[in-house]
């Protein structure tokens, strides 16, 4: 593995960029976790943000295997371009997107803010070639792939719990649901602490191993902690903005589709952090609501939000990766 002659204080600089792209990612994706059990009204926005936090760091003892991180760090360009140039570049265009979303109450990946951001700045720097193509290939098919299966298990549990408690009162059942959907959410909050934290570990392992801090085994156990602290801090300050959209404005959800919604999410995320793939927590509850929505009858989904929603995943991968592209040359002037 080549080394690349990075100055202590521009090593530094670039740690805490990525740190606070992942408070950024905590605060722009707190509404996935917490959107659901908020708008059902079974916590007030400041518990269930504290809980998420508190899940999101949990999530360090659960995923012990890296698989996500190696992901980000090693299979979505080739080791050999990434200079601390590259890494400013991806950071800048993944913050800038979030930024612009986040303002916008569009909720948007992080996650592919910052794969796009990765192959703007690598391509700008060394052309097509550095790509590696079998993981961005991954990933690109995990775009249509989470939401589609949060929305199959988001409508399948609907289904079930449907047929399981057809003669049981609603209020019986708002009532049990209530008390699992804390259960359910807290799980969510477990998947996306445990797939969001990893990709920064990622980016902040490639970079280390570019300047021969660290060795390509394992990132430093700082880098993990430091990661997981900084997603659970950006939870806890939550984005707002996003809920109601989340949260009300996809389809109006009760106890049990909240359940139903997060439950199938929290599976999805399992299963992709345990095949390595970084994917959105943000498409994968999006998905698992519209499922639940569209389980009862297709209208109870407002579909023009939903496709809105749609456009802003379609164009975060360019999008970021343009605003990558021109941070990195700018970078190449001042780093």
């Amino acid at each position: 593995m080549h080394t690349v002659q990075i100055s202590f204080h521009i090593l530094a600089l670039l740690i805490v960029l990525a740190l606070l792209f992942d408070f950024m990612n905590g605060f722009h994706d707190a509404a996935n976790a917490i959107a659901t059990v908020v708008s059902t009204g079974v916590l007030r926005p400041q518990t269930a943000v504290a809980m998420a936090a508190f899940f999101n760091l949990a999530a360090v003892f659960v995923f012990h295997q890296l698989h996500v991180a190696a992901s980000v760090g090693k299979g979505t360009i080739d080791p050999a371009v990434v200079d601390h140039v590259v890494v400013f570049g991806a950071l800048v265009g993944a913050i800038f997107w979030n930024l612009v979303t986040w303002y916008y109450g569009i909720p948007s990946s992080s996650s592919h803010a910052l794969i796009g951001g990765l192959v703007g700045a690598a391509v700008a720097k060394a052309g097509t070639g550095s790509l590696v193509a079998s993981g961005l290939i991954k990933i690109v098919i995990f775009i249509v792939l989470s939401p589609l299966l949060g929305f199959i298990l988001g409508s399948i549990m609907m289904l079930l719990v449907s047929w399981i408690f057809v003669r049981s009162t609603p209020r019986k059942v708002d009532g049990w649901f209530r008390r699992a959907q804390l259960l359910s959410a807290s799980m969510y909050s477990l998947g996306h602490g445990g797939n969001d934290a990893q990709k920064t570990i990622g980016i902040i392992w490639m970079l280390l191993i570019a300047a021969g801090y660290s060795g390509t085994d394992n990132p430093p156990m700082w880098v993990i902690i430091s990661c997981y602290c900084a997603i659970s801090l950006g939870t806890l300050f939550g984005g707002w903005r996003i809920v109601k959209t989340m949260g009300q404005k996809i389809t109006k959800l009760k106890p049990v589709g909240g359940f139903c919604a997060e439950t199938g999410g929290a599976i999805t995320l399992f299963i992709a952090t345990a095949m390595g793939v970084p994917v959105s927590t943000t498409h994968t509850i999006t998905g698992a609501i519209v499922g639940v929505g569209a389980s009862h009858k297709m209208s109870a989904v407002r579909w023009g939000v939903a496709g809105n929603i749609v456009w802003a995943w379609i164009f975060t991968i360019p999008a970021s990766a343009f605003v990558a592209a021109i941070a990195w040359w700018v970078g190449m002037h001042i780093l």
